[in-house]
């Protein structure tokens, strides 16, 4: 069967488009650096330290993880799918004198070891970024703190955006800004609990439906019921409010271990009760 040239021109102008579309999808995008100034904001927002272990997923010439390195004494990793990119940061390393505390790997950012992390760096394409916040909320501990440069996850909002100026962007010269993204990665407190107040008899349950860092729900207690507000989690600290029997709300706060919680009862800044909840299997 003969198609017509202009059909079949189209139709290879279509496969490429596809091509290059799953490259992307499979390396997050081709590799353009973060300008230095950007690099600073992202460890400033993250409140890099000595005690933190910073990965980089899309490392390119690692100046991300080399600059917490050099200028906040943190650790790190780099990982990058290209050789070439992963030679020259392991060769920076070397020549800062920092190689004994950051390395780079040639790697899928999907096979990446993220048990180490307390500070997670991105400079990704949204589609990247989507297919990767699953790993990232299964694999993070709660409290990491992830930051972006410019790019988000969509439906999980930043907990903080800083917009920065910087002269240099896509390596051209000019008046630019840059989003620079925070977020905290939350505990899993989906589903329902058992709560008890310590020293009280009896007890209730809360039922909570968790979107990200926030969260709503009913606290039942015999036969009240009343409906959470304010739940918010940052990392694995937990806060939400209640009405209480007097006219005024009862703020609970807590920290989220696995399958339990711990926590105050406060009533505007009296502390009136402890409490404790044990996850309903």
């Amino acid at each position: 069967m003969k198609f017509p040239i202009g059909t079949v021109a189209g139709a290879m102008a279509l496969c490429a488009q596809i091509a290059l579309a799953a490259d992307v999808d499979r390396t997050g995008g081709p590799y353009v650096p973060t300008p230095q100034s950007v690099v600073d904001a992202m460890l400033e927002v993250a409140s890099v330290g000595p005690e933190d272990f910073v990965v980089d997923l899309g490392s390119g010439d690692g100046r991300i993880v080399l600059t917490a390195a050099t200028k906040h004494k943190a650790s790190g990793m780099g990982v990058d799918i290209d050789p070439d990119l992963v030679d020259l940061a392991n060769a920076s390393a070397r020549k800062l004198g920092i190689a004994d505390r950051v390395r780079f790997v040639q790697q899928d950012v999907f096979a990446a070891d993220l048990s180490r992390t307390t500070v997670l760096t991105l400079y990704l394409l949204p589609g990247m970024m989507q297919s990767l916040r699953p790993k990232l909320l299964a694999d993070l501990k709660p409290g990491t703190r992830i930051v972006s440069h410019d790019f988000t996850f969509d439906l999980w909002k930043p907990d903080r955006t800083v917009t920065v100026e910087t002269e240099e962007k896509y390596e051209i010269t000019g008046i630019w800004t840059s989003d620079v993204h925070l977020w905290i990665v939350p505990a899993t407190v989906q589903g329902a609990w058992r709560i008890t107040r310590v020293g009280e008899k009896g007890g209730g349950r809360l039922d909570i439906r968790q979107g990200f860092q926030h969260f709503k729900g009913r606290f039942s207690s015999g036969d009240r019921t009343v409906e959470l507000k304010d739940g918010h989690l940052e990392g694995a600290r937990l806060s939400f409010s209640v009405p209480a029997g007097n006219g005024r709300r009862e703020m609970f706060t807590g920290t989220v271990d696995r399958d339990q919680i711990l926590g105050e009862v406060r009533e505007g800044e009296m502390v009136i009760a402890r409490w404790s909840a044990t996850r309903v299997p």
